[in-house]
């Protein structure tokens, strides 16, 4: 019986989480509520206008006992923050959403963006994946907190943010540039992560460890402006074409590093035996050029997950069909591997593209610099598995990486351990649209009272006093 101590360990934090177990299908016309408002505040970037949404978030806390305050870098840019306090013997845990959204075309939806209609089990709206349900989610874990007393052994803050979604200097770098004690903490939830499934059956739940990197390079071409009439051998426009080319078809090679391995060996023990053949060999030199082809063709996040990627999406060039331009441009994507070493990438890149007429020009860097990935082997992380475990048993938890960014980067600089989380998402439901940013916006309402339970299963186990 020696292993029955160890037993009851592992047991002690779903043990917490049922005593102090809340009745969710009471619960779920508040959660909608909540979650139904904030879409109906536009906060479409720009503008922003996220102290809308702040003042709303605040009314609640306060409401409810929980002190609330807004902080504005500028007019109508507004994060509101609370905090419930704990014992203090261990450092907090920051709850996190942004409020902003990206705009919209109204003409392309076939619904009000800002109306959260409920239709065919969906609620539509802009922001109702990106960031919405994430707000949501953290203010309930928070109410629910308080009005559950549960005891706790570490503070927990809540913070809506602003500037997510274009300028992160009002959001999260204003918070963490100026305001790092309202918000310093060990652990930080936030968007990122998702649970897939497939034919009604959670597959797989990612946690996001790490994101990659995003950089800027504009590829700038010089020639002799001319008459249109008279073709140049140095037409910026043909130097450009050909180096966009070389960069197009010749991506930096594959390279794992401990989140993607460790990834592709999970998702190998849930994945069909000819998807689990490709992710146990992906290192096989007789195999990695076909597998990295498949993965270009049909597997495009697993395709970027294992390289820095380069991808051209802004050409600018001339002003007559007539004449012939002085000077060509491409902008270039750059998503970096967190562990990239970029000065060597970008000699790789000058020296792949080896025209002489064309200048590789770094963009501005961003707020966003790398930081270490965040640990899977702590109690937070413990702590997803374990309801994961319960709720979707059949699944397995996935540390990931994102392609693409978000304000956990900034925490993650500062030494906190943050993970994205996220909804359930149908495979077939990816392919559909109506995803992050897409016109018809959408989420399983299920989907959500499923999303709320998760968060608040996972902190109650590392927030409790045992």
């Amino acid at each position: 019986m020696r292993c029955l101590p160890y037993l009851m360990l592992l047991a002690a934090p779903l043990l917490a989480a049922d005593k102090y177990a809340a009745d969710w299908n009471q619960l779920q016309p508040e959660i909608f509520e909540h979650y139904s408002n904030l879409i109906r505040i536009d906060t479409s970037s720009p503008p922003g206008n996220e102290t809308k949404a702040a003042e709303y978030l605040k009314k609640v806390l306060d409401r409810e006992g929980i002190p609330a305050q807004i902080y504005e870098l500028e007019p109508g840019r507004g994060n509101v923050v609370a905090r419930l306090k704990g014992n203090g013997s261990k450092r907090p845990i920051l709850l996190m959403g942004h409020l902003d959204v990206v705009g919209v075309q109204r003409e392309k939806w076939t619904v009000d963006p800002f109306a959260a209609l409920r239709k065919d089990g969906y609620v539509y709206g802009r922001g109702s994946i990106d960031d919405k349900d994430k707000v949501t989610t953290a203010l309930m874990v928070t109410l629910l907190l308080k009005r559950l007393k549960v005891p706790l052994d570490r503070d927990v803050i809540f913070l809506g943010e602003a500037g997510e979604e274009g300028d992160s200097r009002v959001g999260i770098g204003f918070m963490v540039g100026q305001h790092w004690d309202e918000i310093a903490c060990e652990y930080a939830l936030t968007e990122g992560g998702t649970a897939m499934s497939r034919d009604g059956q959670v597959r797989t739940v990612e946690i996001a460890t790490t994101e990659k990197v995003p950089r800027g390079v504009r590829l700038v071409a010089h020639g002799q402006a001319g008459h249109g009439s008279r073709p140049r051998l140095d037409n910026p426009l043909a130097h450009l074409a050909q180096a966009v080319w070389k960069v197009s078809a010749n991506q930096p090679p594959m390279r794992l590093n401990d989140t993607t391995r460790t990834y592709f060996e999970r998702l190998a023990t849930v994945s069909t035996p000819e998807a689990a053949d490709r992710y146990t060999h992906l290192t096989d030199p007789a195999r990695t050029a076909a597998i990295q082809a498949y993965f270009a063709e049909h597997e495009l996040t697993h395709y970027s997950i294992l390289r820095t990627s380069v991808v051209p999406t802004i050409l600018k060039a001339g002003f007559r069909s007539n004449v012939i331009p002085s000077e060509a441009e491409a902008t270039l994507d750059i998503r970096a591997l967190p562990d990239e070493d970029m000065p060597k990438f970008y000699d790789w890149l000058k020296k792949l593209i080896n025209d002489p007429a064309v200048e590789v020009v770094q963009s501005a860097r961003g707020g966003r610099e790398p930081g270490a990935p965040s640990r899977i082997d702590n109690p937070m992380f413990h702590a997803f598995e374990a309801t994961q475990k319960e709720m979707f048993p059949g699944a397995i938890t996935l540390p990931s990486m994102l392609t693409g960014a978000t304000d956990n980067a900034q925490l993650r600089a500062k030494g906190v351990q943050a993970y994205g989380f996220g909804p359930i998402i149908d495979e077939k439901e990816v392919a559909g649209g109506g995803g992050a940013h897409g016109d018809d916006e959408r989420l399983k309402e299920d989907s959500l009272y499923k999303e709320v339970q998760f968060i608040w299963r996972s902190v109650v186990q590392v927030v409790t006093s045992q």
